[in-house]
C-alpha cells in the first residue's frame, strides 16, 4: 500500500489493477486542496508503472466522494484552485488507461466531476449523483459541465446541472450515468472484477479504441475545460466562499434545498 497526501489517499496494486481510495470516511471523502493533490500523484503513478493495466477509484467507508471540503472553501485557502487545473488537478486530463469509479453512496458537487473523470461508473443500490453545490453558490470547474454533457446528453446534463437535484442508482442507469447497477456494499469488489476483465484483454486494440472515442469531440476537453474555469470564476469570487461558509454554519444538510 502506498499512502499519499498524509494518508488521505492510499493506493494498491494487484494482478495488474491499481485501486484509489479517498481515505476521508469522517467528512464523507470531501477532499481538500491536498487530498486533491495527493488523487493527482497516485494516479501519475499508476499512469507511470507499466505492470499496472487499469484503475478503480473509490472512497473509504460509505460515500464516493461528498465533493470539495466546503470547510476550507469556507476559509478562503482554496480558493482559485480548480480540481481540472494545471496546479495537480486530478481531472484536468483523461489517462492513457481505463480508470473504473466504484461508487457507494454520494457521488456529488466535485465529487460528480470525479466520478465523470472516469471511463466507467458501477454504483451500488446506495449511489448518489449530484450537484449538490448548487444551493451554495458553487460552479463546477472540475471537468463535469464538460463531461456530463458527453455522457448522458445534454438536456438531462442541464437538467442535473441547473436543479443539483439527487439521481439514484436506478435513475443513473437508466440514463448511463452508471454502467453497472449492483447490491449495496459491492462497488468496489464489482469494480475491481470489471478491471481485471479489461487487464486480461490484448492492451494495443483495447487502448487504441478507447484514445479514439476520447478524442473525437470537436473541442478537445482541456480546451473546453479552460473556458469552464474561466467562465466559473465570478461565481467563486463572488458566492461560493459565502455559500460554503452557510453549509459549514449548518445551512442545507442532507440534502435540504430550503
Amino acid at each position: 500500500m502506498r499512502d499519499y497526501a498524509n494518508g488521505k489517499v492510499r493506493s494498491t496494486t494487484d494482478n495488474q489493477v491499481t485501486t484509489v481510495v479517498i481515505n476521508r470516511a469522517d467528512v464523507k471523502n470531501a477532499c481538500d486542496v491536498e487530498t486533491v493533490k495527493g488523487l493527482y500523484d497516485a494516479f501519475q503513478d499508476f499512469e507511470q508503472d507499466d505492470d499496472a493495466k487499469a484503475a478503480v477509484l473509490t472512497g473509504a467507508g460509505n460515500s464516493f466522494c461528498a465533493g470539495a471540503d466546503l470547510a476550507e472553501l469556507a476559509s478562503g485557502a482554496s480558493i482559485g484552485f480548480s480540481w481540472a487545473g494545471t496546479d495537480k488537478g486530478v481531472t484536468r486530463r483523461r489517462l492513457s488507461k481505463p480508470v473504473i469509479a466504484a461508487v457507494e453512496g454520494h457521488a456529488v458537487a466535485a465529487g460528480l466531476a470525479l466520478a465523470v473523470w472516469c471511463d466507467m461508473r458501477v454504483a451500488s443500490d446506495t449511489a448518489v449523483f449530484g450537484v449538490f453545490c448548487r444551493r451554495f453558490g458553487g460552479p463546477m470547474p472540475n471537468g463535469c459541465t464538460v463531461r456530463l454533457p458527453r455522457i448522458i446528453g445534454e438536456s438531462r446534463a442541464l437538467d442535473m446541472l441547473m436543479t443539483g437535484r439527487p439521481v439514484a442508482a436506478d435513475e443513473a442507469l437508466l440514463f448511463g450515468l452508471a454502467d453497472r447497477r449492483v447490491a449495496a456494499g459491492t462497488a468496489l469488489e464489482e469494480a475491481q472484477a470489471l478491471a481485471q476483465q479489461l487487464a486480461r484483454f490484448p492492451q494495443l486494440a483495447l487502448l487504441s479504441d478507447r484514445a479514439s472515442s476520447i478524442s473525437q469531440w470537436d473541442f478537445t476537453e482541456v480546451d473546453a475545460i479552460d473556458r469552464e474555469i474561466e467562465g466559473s470564476k465570478p461565481a467563486f469570487e463572488q458566492q461560493f466562499q459565502s455559500g460554503a461558509g452557510r453549509f459549514v454554519g449548518g445551512q442545507g444538510r442532507h440534502g435540504d434545498f430550503s
